[in-house]
C-alpha cells in the first residue's frame, strides 16, 4: 500500500489569485504561465488539482532495489541507484548475475524496469476526479507535460527518499534493538546503587552489546551472510574484554582525581564494540566495490573506492549518526564527569552517556528526513523567485 499525502486546489479562484497554492503548482505556473488557463478550466469542470507526495517508498520498489543490490551489485546501492533514478542509467547485469537471481525466483531485468517506472511517482501533480466524470486522454497528456517541469527539481528529494527508506528497511531489527535500550537506565541505576562500578559496566556494555547486535543485523539486512559477519567479528572478543577492563577502571581513575580521563575511558568503553563494527562495515563495502570494479560494474568517472564505501555506509542516516555518536561519547562523558562530579554514580546518567551514539543516530535520522524536505522546498522557492525576478526586470 502506498503512503502519500495530497495538497490540493479545488476552486478556480485559487489559481486566479495565486494565493495559498501548493508550492509545486505555484512553481509550474511561474515557469509556464500558459498553463494557468488550462488548469482554471479543469477546476471549473469539476476537477481538483493536487500535489501527490509519497511519504514512504512502496514495498515493491524497496524489494526490487534489494534484489538488484544482493544479486548483482555485491550488496551496494551507491552509485548505481542514484544514477538509475537521476538519469536512467541501467546497472551492469552480467549473465552470471541473471542466472544466479533466477535460482532465487528473481528477475533482475524486471526489477530494474520496475524501479525506473516508479521513479516518477514520488512527487507529481495529479487530477482529482471530484465528480466521477472520468479523466480523458487530453487531461492525462496535460498532467504528463506539467510533471516534466517538476521532475528535474524533485530528483534529489526522490533519490534521498528511496535511499532513506531502503536504509530503514534494512535496519528494522536494529531499530527494535535500539528501542530496548530504554530499560538500561533503571537497571544501571539499581546496580550502581548497591555495587559501585557494576552499574557503570552494565550501562556501558548493555548499550554497546545491543548496538553491536543492531549493527550486525543491519549488515545482514544489506546482504552480507552470517558466516562473513562471524568471521569478521572475532576481533570483537578482545575489544569487549578491553572495554570491560576500561569501565571497571573508571572508579579507580576517579579516586586518583583524574575526572576527565575517567569520562573519556567510560565513553570509549561504551562505544568500543559498535565503533569497531562501524569501521569494519566500511571495510566490507570497500571489498564489495573492489569486486564491482573487477567486474566493470562501476562508471568510468570513479571516485576512490574508500570514498564510495563511506558514502554507501553513511547513505543510512542512522549509521552516520551511530558513527558520529561514537566519537561524541567520550567527549560528552568527560564533560559531564568534570562538570557534575556528584552524579558520576547515577545509573540514569550513566545509561544516558552509554547510549550517546544511539541518541545521536535517532536525531540524525529525523534531521536527514527534514533536511531533505527543506532542501526540496528551498530549491523550488528559489527557482520560482528567480523566474519572477527575471519577468519583472
Amino acid at each position: 500500500m502506498d503512503r502519500y499525502h495530497l495538497a490540493s486546489v479545488t476552486h478556480p479562484e485559487e489559481i486566479d489569485a495565486k494565493k495559498n497554492l501548493p508550492l509545486e503548482i505555484d512553481f509550474v505556473l511561474s515557469r509556464r504561465p500558459d498553463y494557468q488557463l488550462q488548469l482554471t478550466d479543469l477546476l471549473r469542470r469539476g476537477f481538483g488539482i493536487a500535489v501527490r507526495t509519497v511519504d514512504q517508498t512502496p514495498e515493491v520498489v524497496l524489494k526490487a532495489v534489494d534484489n538488484i543490490s544482493r544479486y548483482s551489485q555485491h550488496n551496494t546501492i551507491i552509485p548505481w541507484l542514484p544514477n538509475l533514478l537521476r538519469e536512467g542509467i541501467l546497472p551492469v547485469l552480467t549473465i552470471a548475475d541473471l542466472v544466479n537471481a533466477e535460482k532465487h525466483d528473481v528477475n533482475l531485468n524486471k526489477d530494474v524496469l520496475l524501479v525506473m517506472e516508479h521513479r516518477f511517482e514520488f512527487k507529481k501533480i495529479v487530477l482529482v476526479d471530484l465528480h466521477n466524470k472520468g479523466v480523458g486522454s487530453d487531461e492525462r497528456r496535460l498532467m504528463q507535460e506539467i510533471n516534466k517541469e517538476i521532475y528535474p527539481f524533485a530528483i534529489d528529494y526522490i533519490v534521498n527518499r528511496v535511499l532513506f527508506d531502503n536504509a530503514h528497511t534494512r535496519t528494522e531489527v536494529a531499530q527494535s534493538i535500539i528501542k530496548a535500550l530504554l530499560i538500561v537506565g533503571p537497571i544501571a541505576h539499581t546496580l550502581e546503587h548497591y555495587i559501585s562500578g557494576i552499574g557503570k559496566l552494565f550501562a556501558a556494555s548493555a548499550d554497546d552489546l545491543l548496538s553491536e547486535t543492531a549493527e550486525l543485523f543491519a549488515l545482514h539486512g544489506s546482504g552480507f551472510t552470517w558466516r562473513v559477519l562471524a568471521k569478521r567479528s572475532m576481533i570483537l572478543i578482545p575489544v569487549f574484554a578491553l572495554a570491560t577492563w576500561g569501565v571497571l577502571s573508571v572508579d579507580t581513575i576517579i579516586e586518583r582525581g583524574q575526572i576527565a580521563l575517567a569520562g573519556v575511558v567510560f565513553g570509549l568503553s561504551a562505544v568500543a564494540l559498535s565503533l569497531t563494527t562501524a569501521i569494519q562495515s566500511i571495510g566490507l563495502y570497500h571489498q564489495s566495490y573492489r569486486k564491482q570494479l573487477a567486474e566493470n560494474k562501476l562508471p568510468q568517472e570513479k571516485r576512490s573506492l574508500l570514498k564510495l564505501a563511506l558514502i554507501q555506509d553513511f547513505s543510512n542516516p542512522a549509521r552516520l549518526g551511530l558513527f558520529l555518536g561514537a566519537f561524541l561519547a567520550p567527549v560528552a562523558a568527560a564533560t559531564v564527569f568534570v562538570g557534575f562530579p556528584s552524579i558520576v554514580h547515577n545509573g540514569w546518567v550513566l545509561a544516558l552517556l552509554g547510549s550517546i551514539e544511539s541518541i545521536v543516530a535517532g536525531l540524525t535520522v529525523i534531521a536527514a528526513v527534514r533536511l531533505n524536505r527543506y532542501l526540496f522546498r528551498r530549491k523550488i522557492k528559489l527557482s520560482t523567485s528567480d523566474i519572477l525576478t527575471k519577468k519583472t526586470s
